[in-house]
């Protein structure tokens, strides 16, 4: 297991071609940040979420160089994104436009979003995109599905610290599809170190990037103690 503190923009030039097997990352979304100026109760909530993305750095999006980089460290593309509604033709672009990979849209539904529209629809799903070229998959029926339908994990958020975690669950699927025991994974931009303990939990090898300490430091904190589980299994 090796947790990084630093960019991912700069750590990832140092990881030697063709060493990946596997890449689940959760990159910052393309978010409009502005607060509301509302004092109503609805808009402190809203706004106290943007500050908390803003502190976090998960709002501006990300500079698509990097997947040049990711392409580059593969094996062969195998790869989860994380994304927003806006980022979903730039992905698609990019791996199966210009480098033909396969794809499939996944998609997390919350069953308690935000309570309020803004005159839009709700903002009660998140997607993950899946792009491979000449990998196999290991799914069985019950890892198979294309969608979770779960609550918010508020139980984590308020664990990690992190307002963009995913549920263990759902990356532990994840992985398991897509690699084997043994295999190398990466998180580029590894946050609370979800992707890390979902790897390390099932005997995979871990590489993650973060340059928020604080995140960094729960990341570590989370996969070493996964490595202690497994000595002692």
């Amino acid at each position: 297991m090796t947790m990084i503190l630093g960019n991912a923009y700069e750590e990832i030039r140092k990881i030697p071609d063709k060493s990946i097997d596997l890449i689940v990352t959760d990159p910052p979304y393309d978010i409009n940040a502005k607060g509301r100026r509302s004092k109503s109760g609805l808009s402190k909530h809203f706004n106290a979420v943007i500050n908390d993305l803003k502190a976090s750095d998960v709002t501006g999006g990300i500079d698509i160089s990097i997947l040049d980089d990711f392409i580059r460290v593969m094996k062969t593309p195998n790869i989860y994104l994380w994304c927003n509604r806006k980022q979903i033709m730039t992905y698609l672009d990019y791996f199966v436009k210009q480098h033909h990979c396969c794809f499939e849209i996944l998609v997390w539904i919350k069953t308690n979003p935000i309570p309020g529209c803004g005159m839009n629809y709700l903002n009660d799903k998140e997607y993950c995109l899946y792009f491979r070229k000449n990998k196999r998959m290991h799914t069985v029926y019950n890892r198979a599905h294309t969608y979770w339908i779960t609550p918010t994990n508020k139980k984590d958020k308020k664990l990690y610290h992190h307002p963009t975690v995913k549920p263990l669950p759902i990356i532990e699927d994840l992985v398991l599809n897509s690699s084997e025991e043994g295999d190398t994974v990466l998180d580029p931009f590894a946050g609370s170190g979800t992707t890390g303990e979902a790897a390390v939990k099932n005997r995979r090898k871990f590489i993650g990037f973060e340059m928020n300490e604080f995140h960094y430091k729960t990341s570590l904190y989370r996969i070493n103690s996964v490595n202690q589980l497994n000595l002692m299994n």
